[in-house]
């Protein structure tokens, strides 16, 4: 039994090269909306998708394009492997990129500060019901299970599949079509 976890391509929305954090929660929005365009997949990912007997995608676009561009499918897409949201703090009178932003708006998210949007605890709660998905999927179907993801909520699940004894069989790394691969043992 193999599960698959794949971040999505590299989205094609990218916005101004600098925004406040109030122009943050709109880039945030035009992000989510975002597909991938004419990024493609490189052939390692196509064979690694090939190999899936199921696949299981987020229901955000970025994902969905990036299975229509790796010539495949889903079979299941829910709500509980779309990504961690993002919260948006007002901080004035800076402009920063909004790859600045995303990594310091997570780095509160982690501390535990949410705002209006989903916890921490409450997205490893959504971790854990979407692991237990894979392993379900995945022992139904005999053979490796494809999810098509984001990089907060991978990371998320592959500690959840560790917990329940999977183990990391290969790792291409937390790039844009990256993939983790992991095992019963």
């Amino acid at each position: 039994m193999e599960i698959i976890l794949m971040r999505h391509g590299k989205p094609a929305y990218e916005g101004s090269p600098k925004v406040t954090s109030h122009e943050m929660a709109n880039w945030i929005t035009e992000y989510d909306l975002s597909d991938t365009g004419d990024n493609m997949p490189p052939e390692s990912s196509k064979r690694l998708a090939s190999s899936a007997l199921q696949i299981i995608s987020s229901p955000l676009p970025r994902t969905l394009s990036s299975l229509r561009a790796l010539g495949c499918e889903p079979d299941v897409v829910d709500e509980a492997f779309r990504e961690a949201d993002l919260p948006v703090f007002a901080i004035p009178g800076i402009r920063l990129s909004p790859s600045l932003w995303a990594a310091l708006f997570r780095i509160i998210w982690i501390c535990g500060f949410s705002r209006k949007v989903e916890s921490m605890r409450t997205a490893k709660q959504r971790a854990k019901h979407a692991a237990n998905i894979l392993v379900r999927c995945a022992k139904i179907s005999d053979g490796p299970v494809l999810l098509m993801g984001h990089g907060v909520m991978n990371r998320l699940i592959a500690r959840e599949l560790r917990s329940l004894g999977l183990k990391e069989h290969r790792c291409q790394g937390n790039g844009y079509w990256n993939a983790k691969r992991y095992r019963f043992h």
